[in-house]
């Protein structure tokens, strides 16, 4: 176990794996375990009963509620929630009797994105800035930016606002959010870009 920091804390059931790298202010609570190649940036929560892999990658102030397992390929960006016992997969088909670890597939997650709780991602998929992942989906292709997601395929149900508004479009493609007043457009392509200056970019 590797010394622990006055930087960050860990609660004595937690196991940290020398190697592993953790940032300021990062908080672990109860039978955490952080493998030796994992990376967990600064301000970052872990729930009860957490799992991070070698080589996951976790951005500042990513909230990692009870019960998740992130597989190795999992990269996280700055200021992602994952709720409880969602779940992540690294292989698209697994089977006891043949291994497949160089198979493993990455999965991003972009910059504020939330996965509600025991959504299912499966691997491979790519989930833009500020996705929104409905509890219970199961996500099996790639998200857009500011979509919401939720259903058994997930399908995208609407957009969301940075702040996790649901957003309400004019004639000519434009909404507004309720609560930070950010104005966005959704293009002919079905894509959506904010029009006002992220301030966390």
């Amino acid at each position: 176990m590797p010394t622990k920091s006055p930087d960050y804390f860990a609660h004595p059931t937690a196991v940290l794996d020398e190697g592993c790298r953790i940032g300021t202010g990062t908080r672990i609570w109860h039978f955490c375990h952080v493998s030796a190649g994992a990376e967990i940036g600064e301000d970052c929560t872990l729930g009860q009963n957490v799992f991070v892999a070698d080589d996951v990658r976790l951005g500042r102030n990513v909230k990692v509620q009870n019960n998740v397992s992130l597989y190795t390929g999992v990269e996280c960006a700055d200021n992602v929630f994952i709720g409880p016992s969602a779940v992540f997969t690294n292989v698209i088909n697994p089977r006891a009797a043949v291994p497949r670890r160089h198979e493993y597939q990455p999965t991003k997650l972009g910059r504020g994105v939330t996965i509600g709780a025991n959504a299912t991602i499966i691997c491979g998929v790519t989930l833009g800035d500020y996705a929104f992942v409905g509890a219970g989906a199961v996500v099996t292709k790639d998200v857009p930016a500011y979509a919401l997601v939720y259903g058994n395929p997930a399908k995208r149900r609407g957009w969301m606002s940075r702040l996790g508004h649901t957003l309400k479009f004019d004639a000519q493609g434009y909404a507004s959010c309720p609560e930070s007043g950010e104005v966005y457009s959704l293009g002919r392509s079905g894509t959506l870009t904010c029009i006002t200056p992220d301030p966390n970019a």
